[in-house]
C-alpha cells in the first residue's frame, strides 16, 4: 500500500439506492485497504453500516433541491478543511455544485483533488455538466462514457474511466436447477405463482419506467400460446403508487391474466426469487446506466430477457446475447423467451463484474490522483 488516503464522498443522503449502495462498497474498499473513508450527507438508514465497516459520517444536509441549501457552502467547506482530505469523490449534481463552491473557497495548496462519477443518463445541461467537471470521472458503464462524450464534447476522453458496478458473487452463489420448493412455499403466500408453468420474474420498483406493461402483454402473448406462464413483479407494490398497481391490475383483469400475477412489495431476498425462476425479465422503457439485475440473475444461473439498449442492453449482449430484444417489439419478445422455456442457454462461466473488481478499479483511481 501507498501513503494512508483520507477520501470525501459527497451525496444527498445514506436511505437507499444504487449510489448510495456504491458509496458504502467504496468506503468498506478503503478502510479494508487502510485508508479513511468519510461521507458527508443529510444522513439515513444506511448509516450504521457505513460506521460498522469503519467510516465515518458527517451530516449535512447537501441535497435538498432549496436555496437555503446554498448556506451550507461555508459549513461544508469547514468539514472539508477539517479532516484534510487526499480527494473529494461527488456521486450527485447538487452535493457537486456545493462541493465546487467549497473548494474553491479554499487556499490552492489545500485544495484536495475533485473526483466525479456519473451514475445517470441526466438530461444534458449546464447544470448536469458539473458531473464532468472531475479530475478523473468514473462512468459506469460504456453507456454512460458515450453519453458523456455525445453531450460534452469539450470532455478530455482520457480523463474518463469506465468502472462498471459489480455483484459480491457469494450473494448469488450459481443454482443446482430451479428451486420447486422455494416456488411452492411463495406461492402460498402469492396463488398466483402456483403451477407447473414457467415463472417470469421482473423486479424493480412501481413507475412505468420499469416495464411492468410490457411484461403484462408477454403474459398474455404465452398464454394465448397455451403456455401456463406466471409473472411476479416485486417490488412494484409501494407506498404511493396505489393506482399504477391498481392500473396493471385492471389490464390483467382485460387479458385474462389477472390469476397469472403477482404484484408484490420488494422481496428481501432476491437471490431466492431468482433460484426458484424460468427467465428474469429486464425491460425497462428508458435506458438504463448499468443494470445490475441482468449480472445478479446470470450470476444464479437464470437466463435474462431484455430491451437491448442502455447498460442493461450492452451487459446482455456480452454475456447472454440470445436474450436481447429490440427495444419495445412484444412479439420478438414473446419468440425470444419462448425459446430460452424450450431450451434454457447455458449461463457465463464466470462473472466479470464483481464488487471487488469495481472496488479495486475506483482504488485505482484514487492512487492516480493522490
Amino acid at each position: 500500500m501507498g501513503r494512508r488516503l483520507t477520501v470525501v464522498q459527497l451525496l444527498p443522503a445514506l436511505a437507499s439506492g444504487g449510489v448510495e449502495r456504491s458509496t458504502i462498497e467504496i468506503a468498506q474498499a478503503l478502510v479494508r485497504a487502510g485508508h479513511r473513508a468519510i461521507v458527508v450527507s443529510k444522513g439515513g438508514r444506511l448509516v450504521p453500516m457505513l460506521e460498522a465497516a469503519g467510516g465515518e459520517h458527517i451530516t449535512l444536509d447537501i441535497g435538498a433541491k432549496s436555496l437555503a441549501t446554498l448556506t451550507r457552502v461555508g459549513a461544508l467547506r469547514k468539514a472539508i478543511a477539517d479532516v484534510d482530505p487526499d480527494i473529494v469523490h461527488v456521486r450527485s449534481r447538487l452535493p457537486a455544485w456545493l462541493g465546487r463552491f467549497a473548494l474553491r473557497g479554499m487556499p490552492a495548496a489545500k485544495r484536495p483533488h475533485w473526483m466525479t462519477t456519473v451514475h445517470g443518463l441526466n438530461s444534458p445541461s449546464r447544470y448536469s455538466a458539473v458531473m464532468v467537471s472531475g479530475e478523473r470521472v468514473i462512468c459506469v458503464s460504456r453507456t454512460v462514457r458515450d453519453y458523456v462524450l455525445h453531450h460534452y464534447p469539450k470532455t478530455d476522453p482520457s480523463k474518463l474511466r469506465v468502472i462498471p458496478r459489480g455483484i459480491d458473487i457469494a450473494d448469488f452463489p450459481r443454482r443446482e436447477g430451479i428451486d420447486r420448493a422455494a416456488r411452492e412455499v411463495m406461492a402460498k403466500q402469492y396463488p398466483a405463482l402456483a403451477g407447473e408453468g414457467p415463472l417470469l420474474l421482473l423486479p424493480g420498483r412501481g413507475t412505468r419506467l420499469k416495464g411492468h406493461a410490457d411484461a403484462l402483454a408477454l403474459l398474455s402473448h404465452l398464454r394465448n400460446q397455451g403456455i401456463d406462464a406466471r409473472l411476479w413483479m416485486p417490488g412494484a407494490r409501494e407506498p404511493g403508487r396505489e393506482a399504477y398497481v391498481a392500473e396493471l391490475e385492471a389490464e390483467a383483469g382485460q387479458t385474462g391474466c389477472a390469476d397469472a400475477l403477482a404484484i408484490t412489495a420488494p422481496t428481501f431476498d432476491i437471490a431466492q426469487a431468482y433460484t426458484m425462476s424460468d427467465v428474469v425479465l429486464q425491460l425497462s422503457r428508458k435506458p438504463e446506466t448499468f443494470g445490475r439485475t441482468v449480472i445478479e440473475a446470470l450470476s444464479v444461473g437464470v437466463p435474462v430477457v431484455g430491451w437491448a439498449h442502455g447498460g442493461a442492453g450492452e451487459l446482455l449482449e456480452e454475456l447472454q446475447p440470445e436474450g436481447a430484444v429490440p427495444a419495445f417489439d412484444i412479439d420478438r419478445l414473446t419468440r425470444h423467451v419462448m425459446t430460452m422455456l424450450r431450451q434454457p442457454p447455458v449461463p457465463p462461466a464466470t462473472m466479470p463484474y464483481t464488487l471487488q473488481a469495481m472496488q479495486d478499479a475506483t482504488l485505482a483511481v484514487y492512487n492516480e490522483l493522490a
